[in-house]
This record gives structure tokens, sequence and C-alpha cells, in this order.
């Protein structure tokens, strides 16, 4: 096991309030977690095209969606922490997406792949993860919906938001799926704080949150988490100037009475290119060098 203070990690459990609960899909029956494990179905990624859908037990089930062909992800870069850091420069067709996910997290537990980073933009799309709500789709024909194995309920993706998929071997990292989800909440936070904006959690609510003031509080980034024979997937996704007129085709991740905002509303000017620069310079400081074993 590691030692999670070498590594980065700053858990404590007097700050745990269970919130994570809903980030997170377990996929392993083999991996054990102080988490409540969730019965759900998985491994059902098929996309939805507008207007071809079925409501089924309460769930999205999803009629196939022509696609462009499959998209390579892209080489690895160097970055910090032992990480191969990958950038697309295209928006990212989300069956593509999941399927290099996969096929990365294979890689990665297999021994012949490295962890992984992987930093993109999606086309305007909803995704309804594992504890999704159909009566949370408030605008069924408005974009694409996928049913996804994520945790978490219905969000939103689109140009002008961060994605970053993150693909680690948590045997290596402790095995704590509590501080893994902490850690990813922690690194979006000393991450905006670096672009000046100050960001927090809230006990009892998923993803992380802007005070507005005069009691109103806005939706920044989001998390949603699986985890396969201990190696995670998906990840984050931190909306730096998407349309945010699309959140409200959705309850974003079943969440009512708050808003969703971005860095260009709050009116923070910067560049996809300098928000990953800042991902990766923080990243260090969270998740450790990635050396221990």
């Amino acid at each position: 096991m590691i030692d999670s203070r070498r590594v980065g990690f700053r858990f404590s459990k007097d700050e745990w309030c269970g919130r994570e609960d809903l980030n997170f899909h377990p996929v392993s029956g083999t991996a054990t977690s102080t988490l409540r494990v969730y019965q759900f179905r998985h491994d059902r990624t098929a996309p939805c095209r507008r207007g071809g859908r079925e409501i089924a037990n309460g769930m999205i089930q999803c009629k196939a969606m022509d696609h462009p062909a499959d998209q390579a992800s892209p080489p690895a870069i160097a970055g910090p922490g032992g990480i191969a850091w990958r950038r697309s420069a295209i928006l990212e067709p989300y069956p593509e997406a999941v399927a290099a996910m996969e096929a990365m997290v294979a890689g990665i537990r297999a021994g012949h792949m490295p962890e992984t980073v992987w930093l993109l933009e999606h086309p305007p799309l909803y995704t309804a993860g594992t504890s999704a709500r159909a009566s949370d789709l408030l605008e069924a024909d408005r974009l694409p919906v996928f049913q996804t194995g994520r945790g978490g309920e219905f969000t939103y993706h689109g140009p002008g938001q961060r994605v970053a998929y993150v693909m680690l071997d948590l045997r290596r990292r402790g095995g704590d799926l509590r501080q893994y989800v902490w850690s990813l909440e922690e690194w979006i936070i000393r991450s905006l704080d670096a672009l000046g904006v100050a960001a927090e959690r809230r006990c009892g609510r998923v993803g992380i949150w802007i005070d507005r003031g005069n009691g109103r509080e806005d939706k920044i980034a989001s998390i949603g988490v699986r985890v396969r024979r201990w190696v995670s997937y998906h990840g984050i996704s931190i909306n730096l100037d998407p349309d945010l007129s699309h959140f409200s085709g959705i309850v974003p991740c079943g969440i009512r009475g708050h808003g969703v905002t971005s860095l260009a509303d709050l009116g923070i000017a910067t560049t996809l290119e300098r928000l990953d620069a800042v991902l990766m310079a923080t990243w260090p400081g969270v998740f450790g060098d990635g050396a221990a074993g």
C-alpha cells in the first residue's frame, strides 16, 4: 500500500460527507470499497440519436446513432507525475472516446501502457450516468443522449468545456476510492485557484461550486468516475466557456435549485491551452510523482 502522504493526497475522514457516492461507479467484482456499492446495469454505452430512444425501467435505453469513423486517441506527450498526457485537437465523438478509454484501461491493467490523462472536448451532447433519472432529461430532443457507465446523473459536454479523462492504476495509489475522488476534487480546486477562482466542495452535492453571493451558488466542474479492476476512467469536466444554455435541457447531476457557471461567465479570460498548463502544473501536488508502488 502507498503512503498517501508521500504521494500528495490530503484526505481527512473528518472531511468525508458521502457526496462522492453519486460520482462513483465500481465495475470490478473483486474490488472492495467503503463506498456504497451500486447494483446497476453497466457496459451499455450505445449512443442515442435525437428522438431515437425509449424509456424502460426508468432508465434511458439508447438506439444506434450514425457517427464518424473511429478516431484514434492522440499520441502521448511527456508530462508531470510520471503520467502520459494526451491532448486532442478535435471534438472527440463520445462513443469513440469511450472505446479508446476502455482500450487504455485494459493496457494499463495488463502493464503495457502508462497511466494516462486525456484532455479533450466533445461535440454538444448529454450523458446519462448510472444514477440518471429519466425525469431529469427535460428536453429529450435537444441534443444526442448517451447512456454511459460512469457514476453520476445527467451532464452536458460540449465545445468550451475541458474534459479530463483520468486513467490511473489505483492499486499503486493506495486503493482508497474515496481518497481518489477527493483528490480529483482537490485537483480542480487548486487549478481554479491558480486562475484566480475560489472554488469549493459542498457537502451533500457532487461537483465543484462557486459562491456567487446573496445565497447563490453555481456549479463550475463535474466529476464522474468508473473503476474497472482498480483502474480508473472517465474523470472530470471544467466549464471554461461552453454554451451554458445547453444545461437547461437537463437537471445537471440531479441537483435542482442551483445554477451552472463557467470561467468566462465569471469574467476570467483564459484559453484551453492555459487551463491545460495549469492542470498539469497542479497535478504533482495532489497525485504525487507516480513512482510509488
